[in-house]
This record gives C-alpha cells, structure tokens and sequence, in this order.
C-alpha cells in the first residue's frame, strides 16, 4: 500500500481511477452508519440500487417474504417504503434475517460506484476501527469515495474521509502518496478533529437532518468504533465482511 486517492464526489472518479484498488465509500449522514447498524442487528444482506423504481421491481423479483424497502429522498423515507435512512429505524426486531433493499438519495449511488474496485469497504466513523483493521491486511492501494449530497461536495463526508486517511497512516507509520483530494480532507479533520460531532451537526447536511428531526442520528453517526461491523460490498450485495468468505478480486 503506497498510495491512497479521496474523490470527493463519485461524479470525479474515471473508470480506471478505482482498477485494483481497495474502495472506502463514506456517507456518514447517514447510510454508511445505517448500513453498519442494520448488519450489526442481523440483517442478512444490504442490496443498493440507485433509483426507485429499480427497487420496486427488485422486490418483485425476490418477492416480498424476508425483504424490506429501505430508503429516503431528502432525508424523508420514500412513500411505501418500509424503512427511511435513520439507523434507529434497523431494530433488530424489524431486520433480523432480511434482505434490505436500498436507495438512498446519495449513498446508494456511491456503493454502486465504490463496487468498481477490487474490494468496496462501507465506512464510518461507528466502524472505522474495524474497517481500517482489515484494510490493513491488504496490500491494495487505497481510494476514498465521498457520496457528496447532489452531486456536490459534503463537508462532513470530506472530514470522516480525512479520519480514516490520518489513522491509517497513523496505524502504518509512515506517509501515504496522496492525491489533492486526499490532502485537502485531511487538513479539514485536523482542523475539526477536537469535536466531530460538531463538524458533522454544522455541515450543510447536519443543519438540514435537524431541521427534520434526525438530530439523534447525527450523535450516532459521531460515536467513532461504536458498531465494529466492516461492510463489504461484493457481488450485488453488502453483507458483512469475513476474509474467508470475500476473496480479493
């Protein structure tokens, strides 16, 4: 590992900029956190899709027994959906043993473009610990995918990104060949790394998921290594990563 890229919007990134790479998708408001949670609670697998109807007639396919439609448009969960994007929806009572299908306004689509690499993390800051701990054991070079909201730059995303890029050298001893990306979110962490969970309430997302009344979910998102759970997005599906069970591509 000698290199790692951070793309801050998913529309950046060129069909050969994830070849071989290890992917960490970042959207911490809120679908890396709630993709984390429902595993931690028993989920069986985690589909992404990038639109509605994609889901709709995916359920129609698998059929409805053991799956869930899951998912927001502007942070609100979509009309006849069974569950929306706040992580305190992912009881293990509503979960347990169902497949999830999901589609989100902005993380569904990062997932989707993250599986372009070699292997495809879904990152936090609840699980950062246990994602980096398996990154570790690949030689991969590293890219960071941001999901952005609509098309744009997110702040809170950039500064989780800047998270996992200083730990990781922090863990590795060593600097890691950055792209402008890459050094960008850093200087943005060490700037904010005093209150995370202030950098994520005061972003423009943060603001707006308190104004619907998701401020619960930011605390969540902000408590770093609090769902030791690596999501590895492989073969269509997120389920949870054993090393035994996801070979290196």
């Amino acid at each position: 590992m000698n290199k790692i890229d951070l793309y801050f919007i998913p529309s950046e990134i060129q069909d050969s900029d994830l070849a071989d790479r290890l992917v960490i998708v970042v959207d911490v408001l809120r679908a890396s956190t709630t993709a984390a949670v429902a595993l931690a609670n028993g989920a069986r697998e985690i589909i992404p899709v990038a639109s509605i109807d994609a889901a709709g007639e995916l359920k129609q396919k698998l059929g409805k027994e053991h799956v869930l439609l899951c998912g927001e448009r502007e942070g609100v969960k979509i009309e006849g959906f069974d569950l929306g994007n706040s992580p305190a929806e992912y009881e293990p009572k509503v979960v347990k043993d169902k497949a999830l299908i999901f589609c989100s306004t902005n993380g569904s689509k990062a997932m989707l473009k993250g599986g372009q690499g070699a292997l495809c993390f879904i990152g936090g800051l609840v699980n950062l610990s246990e994602i980096l701990r398996f990154v570790l054991r690949e030689k991969k070079d590293v890219a960071i995918v941001c999901s952005g909201s609509a098309g744009k730059f997110s702040f809170e995303d950039a500064v989780v990104g800047g998270k996992y890029l200083a730990d990781l050298e922090k863990k590795l001893g060593r600097e890691l060949d950055k792209n402008d990306g890459a050094r960008a979110a850093l200087h943005l962490y060490r700037r904010e790394e005093g209150d995370l969970y202030s950098a994520l309430r005061n972003s423009f997302h943060g603001k707006y998921l308190v104004t619907l009344g998701f401020e619960a979910d930011i605390r969540e998102a902000a408590r770093l290594d609090s769902v030791p759970v690596a999501p590895i997005f492989s073969g269509g599906r997120i389920v949870r990563y054993q090393p035994e069970n996801v070979a290196s591509q």
